[in-house]
């Protein structure tokens, strides 16, 4: 479950009816459902603590589409925050040829399971 790439849904149900929000966290942008568990980057809550995010770009799933300028106003999504994980590691090598240079250095993102409860607006 922690190798999924960041924002990926990892749990929930998608269907076509189903009430949707694009959220803005951290600088990027989610699509989330109810019920999803989505991997964001690393926020300083802890675990089992509820988060409320009022960034939401647009809601979806009601008759017509809600769009933001750039927020939708009195829009919310709720979620619980889950357990922190660790990305893939990455190897950032840097080389020159014919140079003897080279230097390699490995990195692993930090992560934070969310799962949304509630998406109001």
């Amino acid at each position: 479950m922690a190798d999924a790439p960041r924002g990926v849904i990892l749990e929930g149900q998608r269907s076509e009816n189903a009430m949707y929000a694009l959220v803005e966290i951290k600088g990027k942008q989610y699509k989330v459902e109810k019920g999803s568990l989505i991997k964001v980057d690393l926020l300083g809550e802890k675990a089992g603590q509820t988060v409320e995010f009022d960034t939401v770009l647009m809601l979806s799933g009601e008759k017509t589409p809600k769009i933001g300028q750039p927020y939708v106003k009195g829009a919310k999504v709720k979620a619980t925050v889950g357990e922190s994980v660790k990305g893939t590691k990455l190897n950032v090598l840097k080389f020159k040829r014919r140079k003897g240079y080279h230097r390699n250095q490995g990195h692993r993102q930090k992560y934070t399971l969310i799962k949304v409860n509630e998406i109001t607006g």
